[in-house]
């Protein structure tokens, strides 16, 4: 017999309990599709946000990048500008050392020459080694040279100081620009990065800030302190320039003056000196004349002793011949008055020849001894004319021109 099924479900479904089955997986599907719906939907908007989103900050970084490659662009051109009037200063400013370097070999010439003008007049003799108006001003003008030469010592030490610090900002700011010119390439590039690029990837970690980084500002600043310190330096630079273009006139001027005043000097020295000379020479024609003179007159003198000589012989012979008369004859007769009268005034007569004669001797030795003296004055004025006309004036020929004073030559 078989077994009960009392209690026991069944495998099959009745019909309304299948219809009811059917509608619940029914139901269960439409919600799941509209669960998905709603799902799919949310995301589109969830995605089609976040693109705008995504975009619109890639936007506002791509602007803020292409902005500050308009800001790097701007400090870029004051800084090529800046360096390039730097740059043109500085050959400017090479050029005036360079004036003040020539400037400095004239007056080291000058200084020879005057140097040279003054050891030439020490070796002028007698009265003549005076020091005169001539030595006084190439004294003046020794001291003018010196005290300009070590004038433009210390201007070239200031001009090379200057050039020094004109080149330090010019490679400060070359070096500032060498950076915005790699920090505009690097964010120029990295404005024109796209979705279609090729050249990108994944680097999570960039995601960060740098523990050393400038602001905005400190950044501008950093460009506007290079701008400014090289302005103020350039200014100091052309001040300088007028500086020395006043400091090289000057001097020239005063140094041209001075050598003008002592050639003055020269000529009017020597137009003295010839004019002593001429007076020498007719003084020595006088003397020399005197001297013909007096040994004429001694001359004279001595042969005028000698025939008051042989007339008091002729006397003394008489009156010793009249001695030996014999007794009563010898007698003192007019004739021998006379006789004793004309050897009297033969004797005073010869005293006074030869008192005549010592007087003509020493007076001709004094135009002697004064002959000596004029010839030797003589010597030493023709030979202070030689140094000041033969020696100083020729080399003073040599004198820089005021061109090569002012370092143009």
């Amino acid at each position: 017999m078989g077994v009960s099924t009392v209690g026991f479900r069944t495998q099959k479904y009745n019909p309304a309990e299948s219809s009811e089955v059917m509608y619940a997986r029914f139901r269960q599907i439409l919600s799941d599709l509209n669960n998905a719906e709603n799902v799919n939907k949310v995301s589109r908007e969830i995605i089609s946000k976040i693109e705008r989103n995504a975009r619109q900050i890639q936007f506002n970084s791509t602007r803020h990048l292409k902005d500050r490659v308009g800001d790097i662009t701007l400090w870029k051109n004051q800084l090529c500008e800046e360096i390039k009037e730097t740059a043109l200063e500085i050959i400017q400013l090479n050029e005036f050392k360079t004036r003040l370097e020539k400037a400095q070999l004239a007056h080291e010439i000058i200084n020879m020459i005057v140097s040279d003008n003054l050891n030439a007049r020490e070796h002028r003799d007698g009265v003549d080694k005076v020091q005169d108006n001539v030595e006084l001003g190439l004294l003046k003008e020794l001291e003018i040279t010196n005290s300009a030469m070590e004038l433009l010592k210390r201007t070239l030490k200031q001009c090379e100081e200057q050039i020094k610090r004109n080149k330090n900002c010019k490679h400060e700011m070359e070096m500032d620009w060498s950076d915005k010119k790699e920090a505009h390439d690097n964010d120029c590039f990295n404005a024109s990065l796209k979705e279609d690029s090729r050249c990108k990837q994944f680097y999570p970690a960039a995601a960060k800030f740098q523990e050393i980084q400038s602001t905005p500002e400190s950044w501008a600043q950093f460009t506007h302190d290079n701008l400014a310190k090289a302005e103020q330096e350039r200014m100091s630079s052309i001040q300088l320039r007028c500086l020395i273009d006043n400091l090289l006139d000057t001097t020239a001027n005063d140094i041209r003056k001075q050598a003008d005043d002592v050639n003055f000097l020269f000529n009017n020295r020597i137009k003295v000196l010839s004019e002593t000379l001429w007076k020498l020479n007719e003084d020595l024609t006088k003397v020399n004349k005197m001297v013909y003179n007096c040994e004429l007159n001694i001359e004279t003198i001595k042969r005028s002793i000698k025939n008051y000589e042989e007339l008091m012989k002729v006397a003394q012979t008489r009156l010793r011949n009249r001695e030996n008369r014999p007794n009563v004859e010898l007698t003192r007769d007019p004739a021998q008055y006379s006789l004793v009268s004309e050897v009297n005034e033969l004797a005073r007569s010869l005293d006074a020849l030869i008192q005549k004669t010592n007087e003509s001797e020493s007076a001709l030795k004094d135009m002697l001894d004064e002959r000596t003296l004029l010839e030797k004055n003589k010597l030493v004025v023709e030979y202070s004319i030689f140094i000041d006309r033969e020696k100083c004036l020729p080399h003073r020929t040599r004198y820089p021109s005021k061109m090569k004073l002012l370092g143009y030559q």
